[in-house]
């Protein structure tokens, strides 16, 4: 561990200040094993926000059995809002750290993690730090993986495993709500083209991402044909042209799976 880390155990008031950020809504199965990583986490000079959606179930429950734990170190929202991405944008507003992970309800953070990515920071005011996401299907490992930024024009580098400075945030903007599910690879693109935002591949294993999900969805795919076409990178000709095969699959799906229950049900 570098000197940087090893003022962890030197005091706080040393350290850079990290702020976690997980949003939730009925998150019960699943929100224990993420509060136990950061809670375990080597770095101590964190911040942990939770922005939960209103839940129904007994998520807020298991959260508040966190709070002898975590102390003061612990802030909840619990309140309806307009999607996931205007729960982060209510995190990033309300966190006071200089460096900010969102950590998603059904993932979970290795034990170092925070205290690699404070290692890997710069001097630099605008910073974006990702590193290696395990993938976990079926609670089986799937794949560890790091998608490179330099080709964020061809595919989305792993969210839960990155890190940003509060500055970026505050300096250029957040999360474009008019993406249901895709905001995330949005903000990542706009970052990608502002020169004084730097992004820095982390050598370390960081993230525990279970699959599934929003991101599994039509509407997430088609929420990604929109944001293709908004940043050039399909043409208007093509985004109508997907959609209208959208729209073709789905009537056909809609009358084969209508034809089979007739047929069950004529016997």
């Amino acid at each position: 561990m570098s000197a940087k880390c090893l003022v962890n155990y030197v005091g706080d008031w040393l350290m850079v200040k990290v702020s976690i950020i997980t949003v939730c809504y009925n998150s019960e199965y699943t929100i224990r094993r993420t509060l136990k990583s950061v809670l375990q986490q080597s770095y101590s000079n964190i911040e942990y926000i939770i922005v939960d959606g209103n839940s129904n179930d007994k998520t807020i429950d298991i959260v508040k059995e966190f709070v002898p734990e975590f102390g003061n170190k612990l802030q909840i929202i619990s309140e309806p809002d307009s999607g996931i991405y205007d729960a982060m944008n209510k995190g990033i507003a309300k966190a006071s750290g200089q460096l900010i992970g969102i950590l998603n309800s059904d993932d979970y953070y290795e034990e170092e993690a925070v205290a690699y990515m404070v290692d890997a920071m710069t001097e630099d005011k605008y910073q974006i730090l990702y590193g290696f996401t395990r993938t976990v299907k079926d609670g089986i490992e799937y794949s560890i993986s790091r998608r490179s930024h330099t080709f964020l024009s061809e595919e989305m580098i792993d969210h839960p495993a990155c890190f940003v400075t509060k500055a970026v945030y505050d300096d250029f903007g957040s999360f474009d709500l008019q993406y249901i599910s895709a905001a995330d690879y949005d903000f990542m693109l706009r970052m990608s083209m502002i020169p004084e935002v730097r992004f820095y591949p982390v050598d370390q294993l960081v993230v525990n991402f279970s699959m599934g999900g929003m991101c599994s969805t039509d509407k997430a795919w088609l929420d990604l044909l929109k944001l293709k076409k908004n940043h050039g990178m399909i043409t208007e000709k093509r985004y109508k042209w997907e959609l209208f095969k959208d729209k073709v699959y789905r009537v056909i799906n809609k009358m084969f799976i209508e034809g089979l229950q007739s047929k069950k049900k004529n016997g």
